[in-house]
């Protein structure tokens, strides 16, 4: 059976031997919300066109004759509704517009919504009078919104409904708005913009023939500006209805990894899966967090490549699909708050279902962005309100290499990746901390300035740390590891991969300012009581060759080394 890495058409999976992950069950479901117009937000390669082609292909007229071929053995196959197969699909797709200008945007939104509109024509041909005619009507005007306005009216003289689907319904948007051209924003959102004009009119159509309609994309950025214009969807995305619908639960990975009859451990390869993958949830009620659809068959599509773990845990399209996050911190406030975030790799926000440019930059919006885009997730509550953090270590690196990427463009700091990797070589295979050390010191907190020592705490020499670690693949760094006796600050556990490595670490860190030093006695006694409590906790008692040290910096240019031999019981 092939994996679908990458695959999002339903009809290719279901005939050319595809693995498929039944998702069919909430096609009734969404049949049985009490809305018709659905709005629905995943992050980016979250499932979400895989299944509006699945809506596609169920609800098409003219896809009757295959409905047993593609649905038999699935959940709505068995259990099919009154609308299967009753309507005239029209599905936009508004991703690559052209955004250079508003101009070449209309051009392109244009181009893209006539291509919609004549295919459906094309399709339900036989249903009109004279399609060849529409065809040409629609060819020749220009205007945005009489192009939809020319196939309502062809259905109109049918007997048949429009069933909509739009994908990607904000990619033009989320480009604008990286960019800062708040003009160029409300020019096509507002007033007599053209993306209004065009909702408006799908709204008109709804009192005649757009029986349903189906909205996807990353974050509800144009919802408060379109208002006024289209209010009459239901915004489905933080429903716990639908919480399971995209992304995979724990049930359905282990059905992946037994389809593939993998000779390895199954726990041991769930265990790595949740840490990496898992961690999504998108209502605080739910049960079931769900893991990244795409990142998962990313990580079984290496494996049957190469017959072993992947080289590298993250997709590059996934880290291609974060590279908006740069644009997004252009502002400083936004930096400081993703900065917050990632020292304390979580924060208390209230999550914006409606999204207007005017406060784009405050933080609860910037932070709400982080949620949808799947930066960010629900980790609980906290003094009533919703505690959010990072879903899982694949997304904790993408911070990491975000912070270090940082420190190295404002302050000009020289990477040298042969003496990094060799000082993170010594850590694992000699057990050396101080060559490691050394180089951050050197190279990197030396080079900090004055004023970020105001701030600077242990949290900050964690990220730091961490920051660089994950450039070697020798170490799965874990922060705050819970154990019976309190929280390691630094576990530096070898990564699976990486056989040879001989020693992991347990890292106490200490910091203190210059002004400070008077406490080194007492921060050190404490330090080492910590340590000694870790190795007394039987959860570490599993190895011969964990190592553990007592790490106090002082200021930015001194540290201290304590190394504790452990007894192991």
């Amino acid at each position: 059976m092939k994996l679908p890495y990458g695959v999002s058409d339903f009809k290719k999976m279901r005939t050319e031997n595809y693995l498929y992950i039944d998702k069919t069950e909430y096609i009734q479901k969404l049949e049985e919300i009490s809305s018709d117009y659905l709005f629905f937000m995943r992050p980016r390669r979250f499932g979400k066109s895989l299944f509006l082609s699945t809506l596609q292909y169920y609800y098409d007229l003219n896809h009757q004759d295959q409905f047993k071929k593609l649905f038999s053995d699935l959940y709505i196959g068995n259990n099919p509704t009154e609308l299967r197969n009753s309507y005239f699909i029209l599905k936009l797709n508004f991703s690559g517009l052209n955004t250079d200008t508003k101009e070449k945007l209309a051009a392109s939104f244009r181009v893209r919504l006539r291509e919609g509109v004549i295919e459906a024509i094309k399709k339900y041909q036989i249903y009109f009078d004279n399609p060849t005619e529409i065809i040409e009507d629609v060819k020749r005007v220009d205007d945005i919104s009489a192009i939809l306005q020319f196939f309502i009216s062809a259905v109109k003289q049918t007997d048949k409904k429009i069933y909509l689907i739009v994908d990607e319904y904000d990619h033009f948007a989320n480009d604008i708005i990286a960019m800062g051209d708040e003009d160029f924003y409300k020019g096509i959102i507002r007033a007599t913009g053209f993306v209004r004009d065009f909702y408006e009119t799908v709204k008109i159509g709804t009192e005649s023939v757009i029986d349903k309609i189906f909205i996807t994309g990353i974050s509800p950025i144009m919802l408060d500006d379109l208002t006024s214009g289209f209010n009459i969807s239901t915004n489905l995305t933080m429903n716990p209805i639908v919480n399971e619908m995209l992304g995979f639960t724990e049930a359905e990975v282990r059905e992946i990894i037994s389809s593939l009859e993998l000779e390895v451990d199954n726990q041991e390869l769930i265990e790595i899966l949740r840490e990496n993958y898992n961690g999504y949830l998108f209502n605080q009620r739910s049960q079931q967090r769900v893991y990244n659809p795409d990142m998962v068959f990313y990580f079984f599509n290496q494996w049957q490549m190469t017959g072993t773990y992947p080289e590298d845990l993250i997709d590059d399209n996934v880290k291609t699909d974060y590279g908006r996050l740069n644009r997004l911190i252009k502002n400083q406030e936004n930096r400081k708050t993703l900065e917050k975030i990632i020292l304390n790799e979580g924060i208390v926000a209230d999550i914006i279902t409606k999204f207007s440019f005017d406060r784009m930059y405050d933080q609860e919006y910037f932070v709400s962005l982080l949620f949808y885009m799947g930066l960010l997730t629900i980790k609980g509550t906290k003094y009533a309100k919703i505690k959010l953090g990072i879903p899982n270590y694949v997304t904790k690196t993408i911070f990491w290499e975000y912070f270090e990427r940082k420190l190295r463009e404002e302050y000009n700091i020289e990477y040298n990746t042969e003496q990094l990797a060799k000082s993170i070589w010594e850590l694992g295979i000699d057990g050396e901390l101080k060559p490691f050390l050394e180089y951050i010191s050197k190279n990197v907190l030396k080079q900090l300035s004055n004023r970020d020592l105001v701030s600077f705490d242990e949290k900050y020499i964690k990220v730091l740390l961490f920051s660089y670690l994950i450039t070697s693949n020798l170490y799965h760094p874990i922060s705050e590891r819970e154990v019976e006796n309190g929280y390691i600050d630094i576990y530096l556990e070898k990564d699976i991969r990486m056989p040879d490595v001989n020693y992991e670490w347990i890292l106490e860190l200490k910091y203190l300012k210059k002004s400070e030093r008077h406490k080194l006695d007492k921060v050190k006694k404490e330090g080492l009581e910590q340590l000694k409590n870790y190795a007394a906790s039987r959860s570490n008692n599993t190895g011969e060759n964990i190592k553990q040290a007592l790490i106090i910096f002082i200021g930015k240019d001194e540290y201290l080394i304590e190394e504790l031999d452990r007894e192991l019981t």
